[in-house]
């Protein structure tokens, strides 16, 4: 009798499912491309701003968090080419050019075109969040579509040189968002004007 009765449950549980008759939703394949891109805070790391949604956050939080300070300068151009607006910021995790940069993009492919012996050296940079390896990557994703955006505006791919620099050379050391958002980066450098 005790081993018919555990035989019984699952009989009537197996029974009770087979007899479901509302509709199973289908699945949907989701597709991704690009990297995998996972939350910093499942990783144990501070959640930026950006990410952060009222919904989230700790009901022990009183004050509201400020927005990501992006570093906005004008572009300013220059008589002879452009010499004042040599970086390229981003987002967090990000290697996408942002619009305001193509004005200052297609003035050094501009130059680069009218100076067939200069040659520019195009450094990714990273904030120091993530591994070494991610930041070294994400740096490297960054200075190649620097580079891709150049090459597209006129410059030749003789004149361009990648490098990555990861986290190894930030221009603010603090350890803040405006010093990560400055970190955030791809420089050009002339080698040879």
């Amino acid at each position: 009798m005790r081993a018919s009765l555990p035989i019984a449950l699952m009989l009537s549980t197996l029974l009770s499912a087979c007899a479901f008759k509302g509709e199973v939703p289908a699945s949907k394949h989701i597709s991704q491309s690009g990297p995998l891109k996972v939350h910093p805070g499942l990783l144990g790391k501070p959640v930026p701003a950006e990410l952060q949604t009222g919904a989230s956050l700790p009901a022990t939080s009183t004050a509201p968090l400020a927005a990501s300070p992006i570093p906005e300068t004008p572009i300013k151009m220059d008589p002879v080419g452009l010499r004042t607006q040599r970086s390229v910021y981003f987002d967090l995790n990000s290697a996408t050019i942002k619009a305001d940069y193509d004005p200052a993009l297609r003035a050094h492919a501009r130059y680069l075109a009218e100076h067939p012996r200069a040659r520019v050296r195009i450094e990714g940079n990273a904030d120091e969040r993530g591994s070494p390896e991610y930041n070294r990557r994400l740096g490297l994703k960054r200075a190649e579509n620097v580079l891709a955006a150049l090459a597209s505006h006129g410059a030749s791919n003789k004149q361009l040189k990648l490098k990555t620099l990861g986290e190894s050379n930030p221009k603010k050391t603090g350890h803040d968002e405006a010093s990560w958002a400055e970190n955030r980066r791809s420089d050009v450098v002339y080698e040879q004007e």
